[in-house]
């Protein structure tokens, strides 16, 4: 059976909603960071937006949707500088392009700590997992474009395949990077040299 994708009951299409929905998803991710994902509540986050909660219930219907949709947020600057880099091919070689894109989602993770707080709640159900995984893929997809004209040996399908590897493993070394006691600066390092290992090996293959 496949896992249900989580998106917004409606998104705003009006200035005022809009303004409302971002609260309330700025909201959310204050609270969050707070006092993590199993304390969290649709009521405390309507009550600190100082919207009714039936506001709240018009565009998320749960707590689990509102996490998924922050995860969405938080790729959205990535595929920004995924699209500023692209921009710069061919005049970037891979290994420069894999070093300034980990340089840009690391600094990411340590100036926003909320990211490692989504990333930990979209893993407690199948359904925030699954809507997770899609919101990978397109991020993955992003990154094989990037990368194509950078590894033209490397067939489509496989490049593809080998983006959503590279996508999933930087998003679980970077929240390995910051949690309590990890040496942030040494484990992007390792990341940088697992991730260029990998892709050499990929292109040779």
């Amino acid at each position: 059976m496949t896992a249900e994708i989580l998106q917004p009951r409606r998104r705003p299409t009006q200035e005022r909603s809009h303004k409302k929905f971002d609260l309330l998803l700025q909201v959310s991710r204050a609270l969050l960071l707070e006092v993590g994902f199993e304390s969290f509540t649709c009521e405390e986050v309507a009550q600190r937006a100082e919207l009714p909660i039936g506001t709240l219930y018009q565009f998320f219907a749960g707590k689990y949707v509102i996490v998924c949709e922050l995860d969405r947020q938080d790729a959205v600057a990535v595929r920004q500088e995924l699209a500023q880099f692209a921009s710069e091919i061919p005049t970037l070689d891979w290994l420069r392009f894999l070093d300034r894109l980990v340089d840009h989602m690391a600094a990411l993770w340590v100036e926003d700590p909320s990211r490692r707080a989504v990333w930990h709640a979209v893993q407690s159900t199948p359904a925030t997992r699954a809507t997770a995984a899609v919101t990978e893929r397109e991020l993955a997809a992003e990154v094989a474009r990037a990368l194509a004209p950078l590894t033209p040996g490397t067939p489509r399908e496989r490049r593809q395949i080998m983006a959503e590897v590279l996508v999933h493993v930087v998003y679980s070394m970077l929240n390995f990077s910051v949690r309590d006691g990890q040496g942030h600066a040494e484990a992007v390092i390792e990341l940088k040299r697992l991730l260029a290992a990998y892709l050499v090996a990929g292109e040779h293959s």
